[in-house]
């Protein structure tokens, strides 16, 4: 295969592709650039492995530093665990390439995609995702491709294509669709709290230049002598198929019609019904081929049982517009919430139940010193102040296995109930503190993410965090058959698992804040991500009313456990005055006052503590040593030794200065003794601040209005 080129734009933006440059081992590979950007995507292709029942689908997308001319830290100097950050972009990768594979192909594929050369300007997370689809087509893997995506930023009342960083985080919107040939096939999505319609445009737009991508790979591959692979199905004998149907389709109808059951219930009748079938088959003779094909393959009868559980209860909601629960399809599930239910050493508490879904969510307060380091990677934020972090433990869904650490889908959960709340936070200058999240997920039969968002949102007005407008969320769901589609309002388990679409979104009464959109088909119309959207609001809104029938608005205080922040600009070439050499200034006036300190490069100086007089004490000696003196100024100072020529009076915290005894008294002095002892208080006036940077202190000419003043100052 030799060399290709091609190139499409957008808005005076190239996006220019070269295949056959590098990787010519790879099943297929493309590199793919816009400006400095330059991302390396392979997809690659091997034999199925024995007994694997689904697409074993692995997609890495790897961040190297030297993409942006840096170093990596650490004792190796290399890259290590991928960042959060790469882990969701390769979540963004997968999402919209999965459905597009066969449901029937077993082979092992792989994608995998390098960052290998990065500018300020453009991102190289949807150029991953295109190029994802080129590797694939190239690689003649089967695919009902072709597949791209493109992020959409609001730009004033404009939308563009391909935002830069600077517009996207400038903008009130930052949206990738992605798109295959039959529609929709993926939405991610933050937003400023945007309404439905300006939403619904924006996936419109983006979806337009979607389809310019799709063509151009189109042409790319026929310039380039090849197909789109779509193979056939190997056949399957419909014996074992038949044989289950015959059997358990009316059992199966008759326990999707009880509404009133508990989910575990249901399960366990199914459960009964299956194994009825399992005795039926091991009574047949040993070389009857249903045995047969029962006996050579384990799964058979549990993947061909949930198949036709699957299919009858799609029929009931398209057929009946019943669904499994019996609810009607834009009902949610009976929602109750609960505020502070743990002791106030936890900051914040909010428990949010929607069905059997349930999610406890805690706020904690911290100070700017807590903020996360972000590790060596090539986006330009350095720390996060506001951290989400998802919880799934297995006993949520009655299962038990080993505790682990995040998985991909823990790290995605929890950053888009991060990104749902982002827009409602305080701004840092209103409100310094560090806020963390963890939801624990108690119970879970769908739509955790969106639980959490809710029980976030209660959590953080407990901790009376001052948040601009409360966020709800709720899950939607699609079944889609022939050309009948219906849109389920806050989807359960087994309606996710058995259904077409999971399409999370979140919001305040004003707006959107993010959403995202699965399809586990290859594509979806326009006009029916525009129901869904619609009928999420409806939903959106109702449980935001039960939440805030709980809790009106942000609590006016917070918990007296949680940390008391003052802060003060000071000189940013006074922060070494403070510091002290290795620290030991800024150590001891930690140790005198059990305050926490914390410094930032623009002279910002954050003081915590949970006994707000110790932080006061604390930001009284930094403001008293980087104070700037005034010939004239008047203090109330205490005497802290005595020589023969005067006094020393610390009149703020680390400033001392000397009265001479010429200036004790307006008389003439005889000693120094005769008119202050250490210890005593004084009021003092700034006589001079000599070249050496010596304080001259005065007792004479204070007007008593200054000293009343001074007195004043030294009380609060």
């Amino acid at each position: 295969m030799g060399e290709f080129e091609k190139s499409i734009s957008f808005d005076g933006r190239d996006i220019r592709l070269k295949i056959g440059l590098l990787a010519p081992q790879a099943g297929g590979s493309v590199l793919i650039e816009s400006g400095d950007t330059t991302v390396l995507v392979s997809a690659t292709r091997s034999s199925a492995r024995e007994g694997i029942d689904f697409l074993p689908l692995t997609v890495d997308y790897e961040e190297r530093l030297y993409a942006a001319g840096r170093i990596p830290g650490g004792i190796l100097r290399r890259e290590g665990r991928p960042p959060e950050r790469a882990i969701l972009t390769s979540r963004l990768i997968d999402r919209p390439l999965r459905p597009l594979f066969p449901s029937w192909l077993r082979d092992d594929l792989q994608v995998v995609a390098y960052t290998l050369s990065m500018d300020e300007q453009v991102p190289p997370d949807v150029l991953a995702v295109t190029g994802a689809s080129i590797a694939t087509l190239i690689a003649q893997i089967p695919f009902y491709g072709p597949m791209a995506a493109v992020r959409v930023g609001l730009v004033g009342d404009d939308f563009i294509i391909n935002p830069t960083y600077a517009e996207t985080e400038s903008g009130d919107l930052d949206l990738i669709v992605a798109g295959s040939p039959d529609g929709v096939i993926m939405v991610e999505a933050g937003a400023n709290q945007l309404p439905e319609r300006d939403i619904i445009e924006a996936i419109e737009f983006g979806y337009e230049a979607v389809q310019d991508l799709i063509q151009a790979q189109l042409d790319l591959i026929e310039e380039m002598g090849l197909m789109i692979v779509t193979e056939e199905p190997p056949e399957v004998d419909k014996s074992l198929e038949n044989f289950i149907s015959d059997r358990a389709t009316d059992e199966i109808k008759k326990i999707l019609a009880q509404f009133d059951l508990h989910k575990s219930t249901r399960d366990t009748a199914l459960d009964a019904v299956k194994d009825t079938i399992a005795t039926a088959i091991e009574e047949l003779p040993e070389t009857d081929p249903i045995r047969v094909a029962a006996t050579e393959n384990a799964k058979a009868l549990g993947n061909t049982f949930k198949s036709l559980t699957k299919q009858l209860m799609r029929r009931q909601i398209v057929e009946e517009n019943i669904r499994v629960d019996g609810r009607k399809l834009d009902q949610v599930r009976p929602v109750s919430c609960q505020v502070g239910i743990l002791p106030k050493r936890v900051h914040g508490t909010g428990l949010f139940n929607r069905g059997l879904t349930q999610v406890l969510s805690t706020c904690t307060l911290g100070t700017p010193g807590d903020a996360q380091n972000l590790p060596d990677d090539l986006q330009t934020e350095q720390a996060k102040r506001y951290l989400h972090h998802y919880n799934f433990p297995p006993f949520s869904v009655g299962e038990t296995r080993p505790l682990r650490a995040p998985g991909r889908r823990e790290i995605g959960h929890g950053a888009l109930a991060e990104r749902s709340l982002l827009p409602v936070l305080p701004p840092k200058e209103e409100f310094p503190y560090v806020i963390r999240i963890v939801s624990e997920v108690l119970s879970s039969n769908g739509s955790t993410s969106m639980g959490s968002v809710c029980g976030s949102t209660l959590s953080l007005m407990d901790a009376g965090v001052p948040i601009s407008k409360p966020v709800s969320g709720a899950a939607m769901g699609l079944i889609k058959e022939g050309d009948e589609i219906r849109v389920l309002t806050d989807i359960q388990g087994i309606e996710d698992f058995l259904g077409d679409m999971d399409f999370k979104v979140a919001g305040t009464d004003s707006g959107i804040t993010a959403l995202q959109m699965d399809m586990k088909i290859s594509g979806l119309s326009l006009e029916t991500i525009a129901l869904a959207v619609q009928q999420a609001k409806e939903a959106r809104l109702h449980i935001l009313g039960k939440m805030l029938a709980v809790i009106e608005q942000p609590r006016d205080e917070m918990s007296s456990y949680a940390p008391r922040l003052l802060s003060i600009k000071i000189d940013p070439d006074m922060i070494g005055l403070v510091i002290g050499p290795g620290g030991k200034t800024i150590k001891g006036i930690t140790e005198e006052t059990g305050a926490k300190i914390d410094i930032e490069d623009n002279g910002t100086v954050t003081i915590s503590a949970v006994d707000e007089s110790r932080a006061r004490r604390a930001r009284n000696i930094i403001q008293g040593m980087t104070r700037k003196l005034n010939e004239g100024d008047v203090y109330v100072g205490r005497v802290n030794r005595i020589i023969p020529i005067g006094a020393f009076v610390e009149f703020l915290p680390g400033k001392e200065g000397m009265i001479h005894i010429s200036q004790l008294a307006d008389y003439r002095v005889g000693k120094v003794e005769d008119e202050v002892a250490v210890g005593d208080e004084v009021i003092i006036k700034v006589r001079e601040i000599d070249s050496k940077g010596r304080i001259n202190l005065t007792r004479l000419g204070i007007h008593p209005e200054q000293a009343a003043a001074a007195r004043e100052a030294a009380s609060r």
